[in-house]
């Protein structure tokens, strides 16, 4: 199983249009998503907090940043290694 964050925090409309797009084109059986709410921690903060939301594959590290589509997210996690 692939496991990634999703950086954001509350009261982001663009991170609830992540969310939509990641929770109807993954599969829960391949992939799981947490949500990381940046304003916990100030180095997320600092790292993401003009960025977010960004998808984040915590195997590899890569990135997927706003905006992406379904078609953007799928291309992502396909060239995952």
């Amino acid at each position: 199983m692939r496991h990634f964050l999703l950086m954001s925090t509350s009261g982001c409309h663009l991170c609830d249009e992540a969310i939509e797009i990641i929770v109807t084109a993954l599969d829960p059986a391949q992939h799981s998503v947490d949500e990381v709410d940046i304003a916990d921690e100030d180095a997320l903060v600092e790292l993401y907090g003009v960025r977010i939301p960004v998808l984040l594959d915590e195997a590899s590290g890569a990135e997927l940043g706003w905006p992406f589509d379904r078609a953007g997210l799928l291309a992502f996690i396909g060239g995952l290694s």
